[in-house]
């Protein structure tokens, strides 16, 4: 084929044969008749041959124009469903990993639900979740070694990433269950009386909290730092320490049976904004899009199984 060939001109054909008119194929293509008229000259013109002979009813192929089409419509179909198409994605196939970067509060809130869905769906695949600092969580979903980032990112806010907001998070106080405090919402005089237990882990939502006292000037008595959320349902159980934590895993550790107890802080506290976040190069990734949707539809406002919110 001429290295000027204009695929285009393929189309036109094709529809002329079909339609048997120039004036129809023209409303087929949502093109003018000159237009097409023009089109169908070039291609006669690259081909040395007719290819419609027009008689008093239609315009009638020539041999060259019948193996032309014939030779289109497969030409066609392929660039339509190869290059225009979308590749989908084959959940069930094997060694498929799906890579989450979630932090520890995350993974309690996210991952046994995606996990469970994700099984349901495609038994086959693997979950990973990773933790990565913010620098190299950029160059992973860039690179697409991790799909998706569930949770409070605030460092993805560059334009090279979409955001989808899943819902709102707050804080609530722990305290062991046999506690002397018995009410369901702390004063703010035995807020500052005890002493505390605070997280500083590698997730940033413990930062919204921080920076909420140091704004309103609220200073606790800390008797302890600790860098894992893991061990503090133990620590909180055998002491007199209050934490204050994300709500989902306050509810969690505080459930029926637990030794701790929830309770509300003597202030409204801030807001966490739960989001997931993937780079635009996989915005019409099949794969990406699969798993963004399992997790958009497992949480939202709607769907939020910690959303009621704890005692008054």
């Amino acid at each position: 084929m001429r290295a000027n060939f204009d695929l285009n001109l393929l189309r036109i054909a094709v529809a002329v044969y079909d339609e048997q008119s120039v004036t129809r194929a023209a409303l087929k293509l949502h093109m003018s008749q000159p237009s097409v008229s023009s089109a169908l000259k070039r291609l006669r013109s690259s081909l040395a041959d007719p290819l419609f002979l027009k008689t008093a009813s239609a315009m009638t192929p020539t041999p060259r124009a019948r193996s032309l089409v014939a030779e289109a419509r497969d030409i066609l179909a392929r660039v339509e469903k190869g290059v225009l198409g979308e590749v989908p994605f084959d959940a069930s196939a094997d060694g498929v990993t799906l890579s989450i970067a979630l932090s520890d509060v995350g993974e309690m809130v996210f991952l046994p639900r995606i996990l469970e869905r994700v099984k349901a769906l495609a038994p086959r695949a693997c979950v990973r979740s990773v933790s990565l600092p913010p620098a190299q969580l950029e160059s992973a979903l860039e690179a697409g070694e991790v799909d998706v980032a569930v949770g409070y990112f605030p460092d993805l806010r560059k334009s090279n990433f979409v955001q989808q907001r899943l819902f709102n998070h707050h804080f609530l106080c722990l305290l062991r269950a046999n506690h002397r405090i018995r009410a369901e919402r702390l004063t703010m005089e035995q807020f500052l009386d005890l002493e505390h237990a605070v997280v500083h882990a590698e997730g940033r939502s413990s930062e919204i909290l921080e920076d909420y006292l140091r704004r309103r000037n609220i200073h606790r008595k800390v008797a302890l730092h600790t860098p894992h959320f893991m061990s503090l349902p133990m620590i909180v159980a055998r002491s007199d320490l209050v934490a204050t934590v994300p709500h989902a895993i306050g509810l969690y550790w505080s459930g029926p049976g637990t030794k701790i107890r929830a309770l509300r802080p003597p202030f409204d506290t801030p807001s966490i904004a739960l989001r997931q976040h993937w780079h635009r190069r996989f915005q019409n990734d099949a794969r990406n899009k699969w798993l963004r949707a399992i997790v958009r539809e497992l949480f939202s406002s709607e769907t939020d199984e910690w959303r009621v919110a704890p005692p008054n």
